[in-house]
């Protein structure tokens, strides 16, 4: 069926109640983790194609997430399904008051190439667990594992409650000129305007999953080799190609070299034997468009790049300013400049002066410096003390601000996403308080402010 019908399909099973249930939402749970659990071995050979990750990356950061959200919603789903009491105004008894949550619809999932079964699934999560049909859409730029969710989605659901269109911008045009109830999308600023507006047609809500220059503050209080050690983790993580990888490092000026050589230190006892098995640039466009980034500064370590297999090895790039093309754009890859800053205030003002990032990190061991950069500075999540680890706790909502996104998931915050809470009033029908009726008396006022103040 082409797509237009595709949702004509959803929304009649939608209709019909059938993924409403309880027991019809946690049936449908345990059927993806089934299929993630019989295609594991499919998944890291997908992702080795695409990306070249290694089979513990690709659980890691991939699969064994996806199968983490999925207990954590087996767990809380009947509670969070259930209505929910709350206390009713003096002046509206006899009553009872309760919000009744309520699944949106159909809802499409727009998924980006960088994670590409983690963040096709996981929204996916939400959306079963709150009782919707999902049409799934994997990026074009990941072919391996989008074909493999395609697979995976089709054997496990009919079309008519979870569907998987594969393609490229084309397939993305058709789909956002439909109509769906909710719209969760992963990947650039640039797209997500995009999609904003072609939801805004429908008045669709959207929950937007964006990027941005995700910013590392390192004092002079931090123990430097650790920080220098986790923040090698999160850069180097699937080559940089993370929507919350450190993309640059403002580091106290007087502890900068020992960064320097901890983080050189830590890049080799990662990869001792060399980087046969470090991830690659995704596409020849993007590889190309790091390389050109690599001039910007001085290259402190590696900058080494291989175009046959798409290669950039990690980088550290001292000297640069921030006018320089890197300062200027998300990375994306394995290359981290590292700029230097004199008092705390300057680096909180650096990071002010940009776009709010979807995440900060923060390395110090003085609580006053860490309560001046988490009140201070807007930004969607992070850590005090290392790096991307947030994003991996189903009871932290991930999401950005400003223009790293907006809305969030994980865990209850992704039943959220994919719910409309109801709120109702349930009058008594055997007493009837005349104060609110006309004829609008000087007495009846009297009470109204008495029950209104």
């Amino acid at each position: 069926m082409d797509i237009a019908e595709l949702i004509v399909a959803q929304r009649a099973y939608f209709d019909t109640g059938a993924t409403r249930p309880v027991a019809a939402r946690r049936a449908a749970l345990l059927k993806l983790r089934a299929a993630l659990l019989e295609n594991e071995g499919k998944i890291a050979a997908a992702l080795r194609a695409d990306l070249n990750k290694s089979p513990f990356e690709t659980y890691m950061a991939e699969t064994g997430i996806v199968l983490d959200e999925i207990r954590f919603h087996l767990r809380h789903l009947e509670k969070w399904a259930g209505s929910r009491k709350v206390r009713t105004p003096l002046a509206q008894f006899p009553a009872r008051s309760f919000i009744l949550p309520e699944p949106r619809g159909v809802a499409l999932i727009v998924a980006p190439w960088n994670y590409p079964l983690q963040l096709c699934l996981e929204p996916l999560v939400g959306a079963l667990s709150a009782g919707c049909c999902a049409v799934v859409k994997p990026s074009a730029y990941a072919p391996a594992a989008s074909r493999l969710v395609a697979e995976i989605l089709g054997g496990a659901f009919p079309p008519g409650y979870v569907a998987v269109v594969e393609g490229g911008r084309s397939e993305n045009r058709a789909l956002f000129a439909q109509k769906f109830d909710a719209i969760f999308f992963t990947g650039s600023v640039a797209v997500g305007k995009e999609v904003m507006a072609a939801a805004a047609v429908h008045l669709t809500p959207v929950t937007l999953e964006l990027g941005g220059k995700s910013p590392v503050i390192v004092d002079g209080t931090a123990d430097i080799p650790l920080a220098a050690r986790r923040v090698a983790f999160g850069k180097l993580l699937n080559a940089g190609q993370t929507c919350v990888a450190p993309d640059y490092v403002l580091v106290d000026r007087r502890v900068e070299e020992a960064f320097l050589t901890a983080y050189e230190k830590a890049v080799r006892a990662f990869y001792p034997e060399g980087f046969q098995d470090f991830p690659v640039i995704v596409n020849e466009k993007h590889f190309d468009r790091v390389a050109g980034l690599l001039k910007s500064g001085g290259v402190r370590m590696g900058g080494e790049t291989d175009p046959a297999r798409r290669f950039v090895a990690p980088t550290l790039l001292t000297g640069v300013s921030p006018e320089d093309p890197v300062m200027r754009e998300e990375i994306f890859a394995p290359v981290l400049p590292v700029l230097t800053y004199g008092t705390l205030d300057e680096a909180v003002a650096f990071v002010n002066a940009r776009e709010k990032p979807l995440a900060l990190y923060l390395f110090t061991a003085d609580a006053a410096a860490e309560k001046t950069v988490l009140s201070r500075c807007s930004f969607g999540g992070g850590c005090v003390n290392d790096t991307v680890v947030h994003v991996a706790s189903s009871r932290l909502p991930f999401g950005g601000v400003g223009a790293s996104g907006m809305g969030a998931y994980h865990g209850k915050s992704s039943f959220d996403t994919f719910t409309h809470y109801k709120s109702i009033v349930k009058k008594a029908g055997r007493r009837d308080l005349p104060l609110r009726y006309p004829p609008y008396t000087e007495r009846n006022f009297r009470r109204l402010k008495q029950f209104l103040r």
